[in-house]
């Protein structure tokens, strides 16, 4: 039988697996589960994908943003399944990352299952503080920035997709401006740090601060491309989430 996943919060890519390893992914600010559908036809079948969907977006833009990570993270740690025996990754790209990370920390406070791997993308430690362009709010800067980041093309070539995305957008760089880390609490398994050696928002020195979050050590690899290196490298990137899960218990690849 298969398990239940929480479907306001939760969209599964592909059919559900009975077993085997579940990764988890956070979108970037203004994302959306969808980000995940390519690595997630990589990782099949050995990796059941589950695409994190926040409020304010594609099918749930009626429901008001969440303008707090914390917040955030309280709702879709509440929305995980637990499924004790099941081992399971969680994966976030930029702002996704830390909400992943607060998630993760949510999880073992509330005596569940520790994921047995963290991958952030993107983005460098909580500890570092804001990046330099958390907290914009101002259309034509958000528009800007996503230009600056190589951000889809097709939306921001297109003035009603703008206006579609726009509201979430600006929501969530609201939450991650007016975060802050409140924890020296690390992580209880090991972290995988990936990034773009010419990403404008963090260098791979920056990225590499999450190891220092971490009880059990991990691995920084640094990619060829920009912030959204992972848009080109689908399946080099799903090579280095499953060459990292293999180390974890319980995941034998197909």
């Amino acid at each position: 039988m298969h398990e239940n996943v929480n479907d306001s919060w939760l969209r599964r890519f592909g059919p559900p697996l009975d077993s085997g390893m579940r990764l988890i992914c956070f979108p970037h600010a203004g994302g959306a589960a969808s980000a995940y559908v390519s690595l997630a036809r990589a990782l099949a079948p050995d990796v059941e994908v589950l695409g994190v969907q926040y409020p304010g977006r594609q099918d749930r833009r009626h429901e008001a943003p969440v303008e707090d990570v914390n917040r955030l993270a309280d709702l879709i740690a509440a929305a995980l399944p637990a499924d004790p025996a099941r081992p399971y990754a969680l994966f976030g790209h930029s702002m996704g990352a830390v909400v992943a990370y607060e998630v993760a920390l949510r999880l073992t406070r509330d005596g569940r299952p520790d994921p047995v791997r963290f991958f952030a993308s993107g983005r460098g430690a909580p500890s570092l503080g804001p990046g330099s362009s958390d907290g914009l709010r101002g259309d034509a800067e958000l528009a800007a920035e996503m230009r600056r980041l190589g951000g889809s093309r097709g939306v921001l070539g297109d003035p009603e997709l703008m206006a579609m995305a726009m509201p979430a957008l600006r929501s969530d760089y609201r939450a991650l401006g007016a975060y802050s880390w409140a924890t020296a609490e690390p992580l209880t398994c090991p972290v995988s740090v990936l990034i773009g050696d010419a990403d404008p928002l963090v260098t791979p020195d920056e990225a590499g601060t999450w190891l220092d979050h971490a009880k059990s050590g991990g691995t920084l690899r640094v990619f060829p491309g920009g912030h959204f290196y992972l848009d080109g490298l689908v399946r080099d990137v799903a090579d280095a989430i499953r060459t990292d899960l293999q180390l974890a218990a319980g995941f034998a690849p197909a």
